[in-house]
């Protein structure tokens, strides 16, 4: 049965007991008192008001449960039932007076009022037992169950006991032995009270008074159920047994709360050292979770140091973080700004003072930092422990006391032990910041790569005359490359290729710069020659002299097959003609370089006519200076024998091959310059 009632929801516990009960009352309201002449009806009543409060008993044992981590609203639970049943000892003494030859003559109504008083002093003294296990259970590193049901076991045989007393005396010796033997048990589990020195210093002094209040309530209820009284009448009349087991349970709380009062009373000297223990071990979890949920910098430092004031019972706390130049003050508890940083970089910049472990100062040590401040707040005892994390430090942490009281070891120990679990705080909201900020940067990195591929062209120019290939992968998020096309009328297009020194965001930003003049100045049909030296009269305001720009302009009669360029710095351009590859290189500087004459003069014109299948390559210098792992470049001679070797029609797949030689010779290395590649192909047969 009790393993049935243990697997039971709580509700259908509940609906029991009221079953249960319903039955009690309706036969004690028919049958008050039990008779020792009719054998039958006590045994009937006795196993009726058994089992009642048994299944009662599991429904209070459900809600104690749920508060089984509150050992001090179980207690006060306790004490106010015991109070009540104080109250209705009495109430039943005052009504009755003492007249116990009323019952024999109690009418109908009377019986009903006598169960209701019988059933609420029951059932509060089963609650209170149901607390007495709640408590015995508390804080238990092995499992006591085996000592608790013993002692219910013989709780019961007790009031059973009693009932065959008054059905035969010569059971008296077996009522008295089992009585004896139960008061032993209450004794032996009176004394597991372990969790009393889980309790605040506050809990345990409240629990002092509560203690006395239920031990004196106790004994006087156990008193009114001797032989003789009114109220051991009625329960007498209720239940011999249950009457018997309500004697022991006030027993029960005597002992017990006598065992916890003097229990209670012994822990208090060590009670403030196990509150601060306590609070220690409570901080540093709160600290544990603010390593992972904290990602501003400063609530989690100031958090750090009203934590350590607490903890530490100082007056004041102080953060400060080692960077490169100077010590940081990022928050201050009890103390004023100037003075916490002026006292720290008076104690941290002393000569031969060893703070890479934790160390206490003495009220001496302190007064010649002190005295310098104009308006000092004299502390008599400094503690330092530094903030390290994988053995380097990276800040200090501070705790002063102004009182007679200087900090001890343990003091130390405690607040070193802190600063650790502050040193991995900082650190994780240090890493986090670089995170969110890396994390800010990509983004914009992303944005600018879509923009960056916006500006490229989006597909290459289609001619019945010629086929076009290109192609650009950045080394980087954004890059420094750029090619583009131009309709410029009459069947003319031009084009330009360019790569910008440097790499990155910087590069990508004169990129979109180069972009757009040579947007503007190709719609003005000028020369290719004279494009680039406009291109570098507009340049050169807007470069520092660090970067330049290379470039290749030119122009392509896509009706005869001429072509017009001038090279800008630019690597040379490939050519294939009848099988044979020629490297054409036109002077010409950089862009950027010079503005003056000497660019001027340099940039020079070179004009090709195109035939059938003549093959026209520009590239950046992405390609030949592709590194292996023996830091051999890729060259120019493996790209011209590229362009010997290939057969393919489409320059498409010729475009492919290219970059998959490039790829295969530098897969032992990371791309570390940008990418781009333009192929012309002549098609027409005039």
């Amino acid at each position: 049965m009790i393993s049935y009632l243990d697997n039971i929801d709580s509700a259908k516990k509940m609906i029991y007991a009221f079953y249960a009960l319903g039955v009690l009352f309706v036969f004690k309201v028919i049958y008050p008192a039990v008779s020792d002449t009719n054998i039958t009806l006590w045994v009937l009543n006795e196993l009726i008001v058994f089992t009642s409060f048994f299944v009662l008993s599991f429904s209070f044992d459900e809600y104690l449960g749920s508060k089984s981590n509150y050992p001090i609203t179980i207690i006060l639970t306790a004490g106010i039932l015991t109070g009540l049943l104080f109250v209705i000892v009495s109430v039943i003494s005052v009504i009755f007076a003492e007249d116990v030859s009323y019952f024999d003559s109690a009418g109908v109504i009377s019986n009903i009022v006598i169960t209701l008083f019988s059933f609420l002093i029951a059932a509060s003294g089963i609650f209170i037992l149901m607390a007495f296990k709640g408590l015995f259970y508390l804080r238990q590193k092995k499992d006591p169950a085996s000592f608790y049901y013993t002692m219910i076991i013989f709780f019961i045989l007790s009031g059973i006991s009693t009932s065959l007393k008054e059905i035969d005396a010569g059971m008296n010796y077996v009522h008295d032995a089992i009585f004896v033997v139960t008061i032993l048990l209450i004794l032996v589990n009176s004394v597991r009270v372990a969790w009393i020195a889980f309790l605040l210093k506050k809990q345990k002094i409240t629990l002092l008074g509560i203690s006395i209040i239920i031990c004196a309530l106790s004994g006087i209820t156990f008193s009114s159920t001797l032989s003789g009284s009114v109220f051991y009448e009625i329960l007498f009349r209720f239940s011999p047994g249950l009457t018997n087991i309500l004697n022991l349970i006030m027993i029960y709380g005597c002992i017990y709360f006598g065992v916890v009062f003097f229990t209670a009373l012994f822990h208090l000297p060590t009670a403030e050292a196990f509150d601060r223990k306590a609070q220690e071990v409570s901080s540093m979890m709160d600290l544990g979770k603010l390593i992972t949920q904290v990602f501003d910098f400063r609530e989690l430092a100031e958090t750090i140091t009203t934590t350590t004031t607490k903890v530490s019972n100082s007056d004041a706390a102080w953060l400060v973080l080692q960077n490169s130049e100077a010590l940081d003050l990022v928050s201050v508890n009890g103390i004023g700004y100037l003075e916490a940083d002026a006292l720290a970089n008076a104690v941290c910049n002393t000569e031969n003072r060893d703070l890479t472990e934790p160390v206490i100062l003495a009220p001496a040590a302190l007064r010649n930092y002190q005295s310098k401040n104009p308006n000092p707040n004299f502390y008599k005892s400094l503690s330092v422990a530094p903030l390290k994390v994988h053995g380097k430090v990276s800040g200090y942490l501070f705790a002063a006391r102004s009182r007679d009281v200087p900090y001890d070891e343990e003091d130390k120990k405690a607040i070193s032990a802190f600063a650790d679990y502050a040193a991995l705080a900082v650190e994780n909201a240090k890493l986090i910041q670089e995170s969110i900020e890396k994390e800010r940067m990509e983004k914009e990195l992303d944005v600018a790569r879509e923009i960056q591929y916006k500006i490229l062209p989006r597909e290459t120019p289609k001619c019945e005359t010629l086929d076009i290939s290109a192609l650009f992968i950045p080394a980087f998020e954004v890059g420094g490359d750029y090619y583009d096309f131009f309709c410029l009328g009459d069947k003319k297009l031009g084009f330009v290729i360019a790569d910008v020194s440097g790499k990155g965001i910087s590069a990508a930003f004169v990129m979109a710069e180069v972009k757009g003049i040579f947007e503007s100045l190709s719609q003005l049909n000028l020369r290719p020659a004279e494009i680039l030296r406009r291109v570098n009269e507009i340049l050169k305001k807007s470069l520092d002299k660090k970067t330049f720009v290379t470039a290749i302009y030119g122009i392509i009669d896509t009706n005869t097959g001429i072509l017009n360029f001038s090279r800008a710095g630019h690597t040379p351009t490939l050519i294939r003609q009848n099988g044979t590859v020629q490297k054409l290189t036109p002077p010409g500087l950089g862009l950027g370089f010079d503005g003056g004459i000497n660019f001027n003069d340099s940039i020079k014109e070179l004009e090709i006519k195109l035939n059938f299948n003549d093959i026209v390559i520009l590239y950046t210098d992405g390609i030949t200076e592709s590194q292996n792992e023996l830091n051999e470049e890729f060259g120019l001679n493996r790209l011209e024998k590229i362009l010997e070797e290939d057969n393919s029609a489409s320059i498409d797949r010729l475009s492919n091959k290219i970059m998959t030689e490039v790829t295969t010779f530098s897969s032992g290395k990371s791309q570390h310059d940008d990418i781009t590649l333009v192929i012309f192909k002549w098609i027409s047969k005039n």
